[in-house]
């Protein structure tokens, strides 16, 4: 099977692009390279994943129509992973334009390529941010929260689109709603990266917040099983949650790490910031049932690896800059 990921060079783009070569997919990235963080990071990724295991890439970006229908047209592809986001719940505030730009208008672009091309397996990455504070756990079908924030805006207006693409060109599409990824060459502006990066380097952890609030961390290699499952859907349109189901509260995450290092972290708290959800928590009945899935890295094991990782690559990782 012949399938296109965008944002192969993101963190969850680079680990689904070598799981899927390592189960003999044909595979062709896409990745514009943004600088919405530290694009050393996903210079990183390339060097050590893409090109490591000779997977086929285009710098390109999913605004562009035309350059993403060439590309696509000539390479055929049987399905598409649309991976390519701008990503963060915070920057959004400051910068609504890009992420509605890359996350509504390339996503649109996607689907009316599939349209045109007669590809009829198309999966979007979606978010636990569009729960808002609904009540817990979250359900995909069932939830009265709003979104928080620009990001979580434009990621539900992007499931809405599909959902019209399906009703109107019958394109079998899976939405798969990701709860708080984590795991080895992480995105640095979220928490995992940062209190590792912090501890070890002995700098201060700025937390917003008082730590009590909790998140339903999923590894990125059980999200990465997750997707290749999901190219097995093949009626309709379906949403479905992944996440761990176990939310794991952020003073308990510093202190794995702390006891992983066997270092004490220097905590500095902040205001909770208006755009953070107080708790996640995936009801992932949906997945067990559609995917036969389930989470199998715990946060003990998860968190390791994310040490392990930064540990093996300090020379790199150290100089990383969170504030990109």
């Amino acid at each position: 099977m012949k399938i296109l990921i965008t944002g192969c060079a993101g963190f969850i783009g680079s680990s689904l692009s070598q799981m899927l070569k390592n189960h003999n997919y044909e595979i062709l990235g896409l990745d514009n390279i943004s600088d919405s963080y530290d694009p050393n990071i996903k210079n990183w990724r390339i060097k050590n994943i893409l090109d490591k295991n000779d997977i086929s890439w285009i710098k390109a970006d999913i605004c562009d129509f035309q350059k993403t229908k060439k590309i696509i047209h000539e390479f055929k592809p049987e399905a598409i992973i649309n991976l390519a986001a701008r990503a963060g719940v915070r920057q959004s505030i400051d910068n609504p334009k890009a992420y509605y730009d890359t996350n509504l208008i390339g996503n649109l672009n996607l689907l009316e390529i599939s349209r045109d091309l007669g590809i009829n397996k198309y999966i979007l990455a979606s978010t636990s941010s569009i729960y808002g504070n609904s009540k817990l756990p979250f359900d995909e079908d069932n939830y009265d929260g709003f979104s928080l924030s620009p990001y979580a805006s434009s990621k539900k207006s992007a499931e809405d689109m599909c959902r019209v693409y399906n009703h109107l060109f019958n394109i079998d599409i899976v939405v798969l709603r990701f709860f708080t990824v984590y795991g080895p060459a992480g995105r640095p502006d979220m928490s995992m990266f940062r209190f590792v990066k912090w501890i070890i380097e002995n700098e201060e952890i700025q937390l917003n917040g008082d730590g009590n609030q909790s998140r339903d961390f999923t590894h990125v290699s059980d999200i990465s099983r997750a997707i290749i499952k999901s190219l097995k859907i093949n009626n309709g349109f379906k949403t479905i949650n992944l996440g761990s189901d176990r939310p794991v509260k952020i003073n308990s995450v510093i202190s794995i790490i702390e006891k992983v290092l066997n270092k004490k972290a220097r905590i500095k708290n902040h205001p909770f910031h208006p755009t953070d959800i107080k708790k996640t928590w995936a009801n992932i009945e949906k997945a067990k049932e559609l995917l036969d899935w389930k989470p199998e890295i715990s946060i003990d094991d998860g968190i390791e690896s994310v040490i392990n990782w930064y540990l093996d690559n300090e020379k790199i990782a150290s100089k990383i800059n969170l504030y990109f």
